[in-house]
């Protein structure tokens, strides 16, 4: 008897995951990863490649303080926002203007908070010429240029095998050649972002305050963080993307209680971080809400070990095992 209730708790949680995860199915791919031990514990095409709008801004931002740590660069330094900056963005919510005097620091929460595209040009823009002024052969490419063949670098480095970017800020109108990712690829560079402590706070505010002057004049502007969900379900993290291409996109951070495992009289404690992964979705709250509570389902080292698939190299896929 006790045993065969052990089974109707197992399969009934077994099938209401499986529920949840069909009401995902709206999406191109999907992913949800155990962040600390690189589980894949479900997917759905994650080798699929495809648009990702703004999500793209995590490498933009993973380059910059990856510049900022190697070559002791300033974030509180104050840049000047280029023209160019206003060119193939699309939109200008924040009401920036060519020669506006911003900080990077204040460059990296607009991008990555409110998703602002002039912000992450504007910074891959000042990042590219330092990199131009260190790598003498660079010098036929433009700043940009440099910068993104960084972010080219990081996704090489991080075997994002099935990866192209094409801009720091993900716009896919009139773009040529066509940027594109993975879900499994996005939850790498993911991965490698959220182990910076900076990178995890900017993603982390669901409101913030900038500033920046404008012909001696000091403006204000309140960010408001694009991730509806940030906050709910433990949520901590990380970002949204859309266009008309990539369709709905978000990745998810989200604490769940400690896993404790008991051997004998030794009891160890895994600490639980998931993620996921979403892209080409029509409702990505909707969808993003119902894998964090499938992925509430799962453990990791407990008695149901057995419905995750374990990556030797975190989110190697199986066809690669």
């Amino acid at each position: 008897m006790h045993l065969s209730r052990r089974f109707l708790i197992v399969f009934s949680l077994f099938f209401a995951s499986a529920a949840l995860l069909r009401s995902a199915a709206g999406a191109e791919a999907y992913l949800i990863a155990d962040a600390q031990t690189g589980y894949i514990l479900e997917e759905q095409e994650s080798r699929k490649k495809l648009q990702v709008g703004s999500l793209t801004k995590i490498a933009t931002s993973s380059v910059v303080l990856d510049w900022a740590e190697r070559r002791s660069g300033d974030l509180n330094q104050a840049v000047t926002i280029p023209q160019e900056a206003f060119v193939g963005t699309l939109e200008n919510n924040i009401g920036f203007q060519p020669g506006d005097s911003i900080t990077l620091r204040d460059l990296l929460y607009a991008a990555l908070v409110q998703s602002d595209n002039i912000a992450a040009y504007t910074l891959a823009y000042h990042v590219g010429s330092k990199i131009e002024s260190i790598a003498p052969g660079q010098t036929k490419y433009t700043p940009v240029d440099a910068f993104v063949a960084q972010m080219n670098a990081l996704a090489k480095q991080l075997k994002m095998d099935r990866t192209r970017f094409v801009n720091p800020h993900g716009v896919d109108y009139k773009v040529r050649p066509l940027p594109y990712s993975t879900a499994e690829d996005m939850a790498r560079l993911t991965r490698y972002a959220m182990n910076k402590a900076s990178f995890r706070f900017y993603v982390s505010q669901k409101e913030r305050q900038i500033s920046f002057d404008r012909g001696g004049r000091r403006l204000n502007y309140m960010l408001r963080n694009t991730n509806e969900l940030l906050g709910k379900m433990g949520i901590d993290g990380v970002k949204t993307g859309r266009t008309s291409r990539s369709g709905d996109c978000l990745i998810l951070y989200a604490n769940r209680q400690a896993e404790v495992v008991r051997q004998g009289q030794m009891e160890t404690v895994y600490p639980r971080h998931l993620m996921v992964v979403l892209l080409g979705s029509t409702n990505r709250f909707g969808e993003g809400t119902a894998l964090c509570n499938a992925a509430g389902n799962y453990t990791i080292n407990g008695r149901r070990r057995s419905y995750c698939r374990f990556k030797e190299d975190a989110l190697i896929h199986q066809s690669q095992k």
